[in-house]
């Protein structure tokens, strides 16, 4: 399938440009608004010469002619130009290449049922057992609009609309179909421009969208470039490095979602194509994975979500005060999910921490002002809320009757393994929110301190965080393992599978120097490392599976915390082993990494087997390169100095020499830091020579 987005408006379609698979559709608002888009010349669907995407909002496709009647082999070309911004548009050129005149007839089905966006995801997983997916609202067929060139097709219920206007007047037969008999002398073309406008108002059509076609896909790629001028630029040898680098910054940029329908400022969508909306979750750590880059998404999602924070208690959404939001929905999708749900228990510590980041890397303390009362009732809610029965752990159980059995990142329903596969039952207290409330309490004493000059709560919270440490450690560490249990169940036994999560763990800085080589040894023996990165469990546990969503699939947004957090504790060669196998990896996948790979070990798969439903691209995939970029170079802010510095000590190796990034964004100014002789140095300001 082909998908082409920008924010979140996106299109799938076939190879060829056709819309008429179940997956398939022109989506916006979490809403199919149009799921039949297929063209046929003279009654035959023409043949592929090539089609692919050309940016992350457009796509160009050739195509041939099929014998007809009328037609010989190869003498009509058809191509098809396609983008989305706030609309679908598409260019249809038809080319004579026969040696004589040509007449063929042109067609194009329409139709729109208005699915929401997660049953069609349903049909995804359950691919080729339609029967085990939700069935689909009946398609709607077009009518004809107040002009001989538009037409509208509106929902059966509800306000909902798709408005269609051409460069052409429009012949609509009753099937739905608009069609078209076009004359070609040799070598000339003939042109169709359609404007498809997902609509909720009144109106049957837009007025104007068909005279934007090119003023409308000049803003999107105006966007992308600002974007991409915004951000620095990487300059190595390493050919992995730098074209992951930069498809990361086109996949971050096709991501960026406005908040709503008047704020202009962007954050990351979750990804493409289910996810394109706001996941507490995985805007923070997408967030925090590229706060070199500059800290507007950052902001952005901070004050989004904290305008979002649960004020209420509700059972069937999982929702209680002080709680970071879960996931949005919008149109049908909430509908038949939630509008907002709750459940997730790690969100709220990840809030905090992306909060206190911010802070380290901009000096913004008029931010930390503003979002204090968001803080606060976060810091009750992992006091209260958060902690089930009192024992000092965040946990989790679902309350609602429709919502996730699982509430923290591995949220399929059997993640929460045992060592023999059997499956934990809640509440559960994951290892890694324990790390993130750890990281959370520590960071906002800090802030406390320095900014709201709050001194007792700067101790208490230092306290409290010194404490869950201590406790963590006796509760959750296995001797004979030497490492930490994927959770506590709810009889507070040790859910003893070795999974990745104990990589998070040092991320956090929960975990004491002392354990910190044999979590290291853990994540690099033959039952997690695969060779392209940390399985999220190891190969010896009874759940795993290497094409199992969270029990041995290698994911890279986890891999690069993973790597964050071995770089913490020092343990920088062993960070730039799990840098140097994603990057591997990324060229098996055209140099973008999806949301998730399989575990197979690299020693039997010369490339990175894919797995078959995983997002592409996805925020926090998409981001692994940046914070891995990060991370081997060691770059932290120094903010008491309001400076960029680097902490790493080794001598790096010959894959990084040469390597420069220029305009790091912080502290009100930018940075460059460059590799020479093995050393990394950060200047202010001013341009770096490339070196040689």
């Amino acid at each position: 399938m082909l998908t082409i987005l920008e924010g979140a408006t996106f299109c799938v379609c076939d190879d060829t440009g056709d819309i008429d698979d179940a997956l398939a559709g022109f989506f916006a608002r979490d809403t199919r608004f149009l799921s039949l888009f297929r063209l046929t010349v003279d009654g035959k669907k023409p043949r592929l010469l090539s089609g692919r995407r050309v940016e992350n909002y457009s796509a160009l496709i050739f195509l041939r002619n099929e014998i007809t009647e009328t037609l010989g082999p190869d003498e009509l070309l058809v191509r098809r130009e396609r983008f989305v911004g706030g609309h679908l548009h598409e260019r249809v050129v038809l080319q004579n290449v026969a040696r004589r005149a040509i007449h063929v007839r042109l067609r194009i089905a329409l139709a729109a049922d208005y699915a929401d966006v997660l049953s069609v995801k349903q049909h995804d997983i359950v691919h080729g057992h339609p029967d085990r997916a939700p069935k689909f609202p009946p398609a709607q067929l077009p009518e004809r609009g107040s002009a001989p060139d538009r037409l509208v097709i509106r929902a059966a219920e509800g306000d909902l609309q798709t408005a269609i206007a051409a460069n052409r007047p429009l012949e609509l037969a009753d099937d739905g179909s608009i069609s078209f008999d076009v004359a070609l002398p040799h070598a000339a073309e003939w042109t169709l421009d359609l404007t498809v406008e997902p609509s909720t108002e009144d109106a049957d059509a837009p007025t104007t969208a068909i005279h934007r076609f090119g003023e409308e896909r000049a803003r999107t790629a105006d966007a992308l470039r600002s974007w991409q001028l915004s951000v620095p630029t990487v300059h190595t040898p390493d050919t992995a490095l730098e074209r992951a680098f930069q498809r990361s910054i086109t996949d971050l940029a096709a991501l960026r979602m406005t908040v709503d329908d008047t704020d202009h400022a962007r954050l990351p969508a979750a990804g493409v194509p289910w996810f394109m909306t706001i996941f507490g979750r995985d805007t923070l750590i997408t967030c925090l994975q590229t706060l070199v880059l500059g800290a507007d998404l950052a902001r952005t999602a901070l004050r989004a979500l904290a305008r979002l924070q649960a004020t209420e208690d509700d059972p069937e959404l999982d929702e209680e005060p002080g709680k970071i939001i879960h996931e949005l929905r919008r149109g049908r999708a909430a509908q038949v999910w939630f509008a907002r749900y709750y459940g997730t228990v790690d969100a709220t510590p990840l809030f905090l921490i992306l909060l206190s980041e911010v802070w380290r890397w901009t000096g913004d303390d008029s931010l930390v002002e503003e979002l204090r009362p968001a803080a606060l009732a976060a810091l009750r809610w992992i006091d209260e809320s958060g902690d089930l029965d009192g024992d000092g752990f965040v946990e989790f159980e679902r309350r609602s009757q429709h919502g996730l059995e699982i509430q923290s990142w591995k949220d399929s329903w059997d993640s929460q393994r045992f060592a023999n596969g059997s499956i934990a039952q809640p509440p559960i207290a994951p290892c890694e929110v324990q790390g993130y409330v750890f990281d959370a309490k520590t960071r906002l004493a800090e802030i406390a301190l320095v900014v709201w000059r709050d001194r007792d709560l700067a101790a208490r919270l230092e306290h409290e965080a010194t404490t869950l440490a201590r406790q963590f450690d006796a509760a959750f560490w296995l001797p004979d393992l030497r490492c930490y249990a994927l959770a506590l169940d709810g009889d507070k036994r040790q859910v003893d599978s070795v999974c990745s999560n104990i990589g998070q763990l040092l991320w956090s800085g929960i975990v004491p120097a002392h354990r910190a080589e044999a979590v290291a040894d853990q994540l690099f023996g033959d039952g997690l490392w695969s060779g392209w990165g940390v399985r999220t469990m190891s190969r010896h546990a009874g759940g795993y599976g290497p094409l199992a969503y969270h029990n041995g699939s290698v994911w890279p947004h986890d891999n690069s915390l993973i790597a964050w957090g071995l770089a913490r504790y020092g343990r920088h060669a062993e960070a730039r082993r799990i840098a140097r196998a994603l990057l591997d990896a990324a060229t098996g996948f055209d140099h973008a990494l999806p949301e998730v790979f399989a575990g197979l070990p690299r020693s039997e798969t010369p490339f990175p087997v894919p797995y078959p439903t995983a997002s592409r691209p996805q925020a926090w995939a998409a981001a692994a390169p940046i914070l891995l970029l990060r991370v081997v170079l060691g770059l932290e802010p120094d903010r008491e100095r309001a400076t960029l510095v680097s902490r790493n000590q080794d001598l790096l190796p010959s894959w990084l020499e040469g390597t420069l990034v220029e305009g790091i964004p912080a502290f009100g100014t930018t940075w460059d830091a460059v590799v020479e002789a093995g050393q990394v140095t950060v200047t202010r300001g001013a341009a770096l020579r490339r070196p040689g």
